[in-house]
């Protein structure tokens, strides 16, 4: 919804939470119950430009062969010298796998043989043969390094980056120290992932460049006698992926641990300060599985790094629909009327049919120089869709549109490496296989130990 108003999205989570009601008020004051919102929210948060929208234009190939010389080893030397950040989203609930925040889920303990092959067979509604399962993932859970999912994630990037520096002469604990990482988390387990980090001395990392910060939730909005109000009866949920990038923008939010475990929180002005000392960010899925064993893309930082170079502060990767399995999605196209390429999220493309989605976003954006991508989205927000759910409004911005904010320019694989997410139990065949692999790469496992017993130290 775009709004006359000037709402305050991004100085503190109050001004934000006033804001809400103050977008609710009005937009939606011509309504009389949440019921007739609801009914309407195709029309409330459709893309004003619809019929103006045609393919995407001047699509940058990502392909290895296509990077300028050097600029592969620029890539490298960005990480070496800290001007990589890194951003990991462990906020999420592994709600299909009924498995807790998937930062934590640990497959060697909270999973067994049976277990994946009831919840395959919940899922597929047949009944599994075990040995089926255990002939595809090659091992039992047992018999896996016992790591959670989200230490797994941390310590393969970890990993990568010790690895690099030894072959390009540096001294991996300098090289580690200098990374800085930002990890969301919820509330609900905040505490006890913090106690992993802690547990494992930071997974080689320097404690004062790992950061933090918990995702908020909010109640829903009620609607009653024509006034909009939080209603704190409803169920507090998140906001969507475009509050977590707000929140960044709002004193005390992101903090470390200092040396005592005490949590040192930054003002606003502080973190834009790190951001202005690297030249690209990008954010993580937890669940990932490729990231597993391959947690940096080399040709895709490569190319975010020069088209930062060219004046590009977002770049945001897509992948052709398969017209023969066309599916929903993100749509990016190019905007007839804006004169630029687009990205528009699946619930915004109102009765678009499948089939009419010739491109989608593959949910992987760098953001080069990010200091000015954070500048823009502090001083504009971004636009709030409203959904309804169990009866109550809740806002829901999308990260993507940033692309709206600043210069974007869309890439496309030359080949496709699609995203694999463990996000329900047909897939958990695919992540148990993954991490035997991921524990099979030379040096990993002694890797890991050195992080566990403290005997590399940064």
């Amino acid at each position: 919804m775009k709004s006359k108003i000037e709402p305050d999205l991004t100085t503190s989570l109050g001004t934000y939470m006033r804001s809400c009601l103050e977008l609710a008020r009005e937009h939606l004051s011509g309504f009389n119950s949440i019921s007739e919102i609801a009914q309407a929210s195709d029309d409330l948060n459709a893309y004003p430009r619809l019929e103006s929208l045609s393919n995407p234009r001047e699509v940058k190939i990502l392909d290895e062969n296509v990077l300028g010389p050097g600029d592969l080893d620029k890539a490298r030397e960005a990480v070496i010298e800290g001007r990589f950040f890194c951003e990991h989203t462990a906020a999420g609930e592994a709600t299909r796998l009924k498995l807790g925040t998937k930062f934590l889920i640990n497959p060697a303990l909270d999973l067994t043989l049976d277990s994946i092959v009831k919840g395959l067979s919940d899922e597929t509604g047949r009944e599994i043969n075990p040995d089926e399962v255990i002939k595809e993932m090659e091992v039992e859970p047992r018999d896996i390094m016992p790591l959670s999912l989200g230490g797994r994630h941390m310590l393969q990037i970890a990993f990568e980056i010790y690895r690099m520096a030894q072959e390009a002469g540096r001294d991996p604990a300098e090289v580690l120290a200098r990374q800085k990482n930002l990890v969301v988390l919820n509330r609900q387990t905040a505490a006890e992932i913090l106690d992993s980090f802690t547990e494992a001395n930071f997974f080689g990392f320097n404690r004062k460049n790992v950061f933090f910060m918990i995702q908020s939730i909010f109640p829903g909005i009620n609607l009653k006698n024509g006034a909009f109000f939080f209603d704190h009866t409803s169920s507090a949920r998140l906001h969507n992926h475009g509050q977590l990038v707000m929140q960044e923008t709002m004193d005390d939010q992101i903090f470390f641990l200092d040396d005592s475990g005490q949590p040192n929180h930054l003002t606003a002005s502080e973190f834009s300060s790190i951001l202005d000392e690297v030249s690209d960010k990008i954010s993580y899925n937890i669940e990932d599985l490729g990231y597993l064993t391959g947690a940096i893309d080399w040709p895709s930082l490569a190319m975010a790094l020069a088209l930062g170079d060219q004046g590009f502060r977002m770049v945001m990767e897509i992948v052709a629909n398969d017209p023969e399995r066309p599916q929903k999605g993100g749509l990016a196209a190019f905007d007839e009327i804006l004169g630029k390429n687009v990205m528009i999220e699946s619930f915004q493309l109102k009765n678009m049919a499948k089939e009419d989605i010739k491109f989608l976003n593959k949910n992987f954006n760098h953001f080069p120089d990010p200091r000015s991508s954070w500048q823009a989205l502090k001083d504009s927000g971004l636009p709030m869709p409203v959904a309804v759910k169990d009866g109550y409004i809740y806002f829901q911005p999308i990260q993507g549109d940033i692309n709206f904010l600043v210069r974007t320019s869309f890439v496309q694989r030359s080949e496709l490496k699609p995203i694999q997410a463990w996000k329900s139990a047909a897939v958990t065949p695919d992540a148990v296989k993954a991490m035997a692999r991921q524990d099979t790469q030379k040096g990993f496992k002694e890797f890991v130990e050195k992080i566990f017993s403290g005997s590399f130290s940064v």
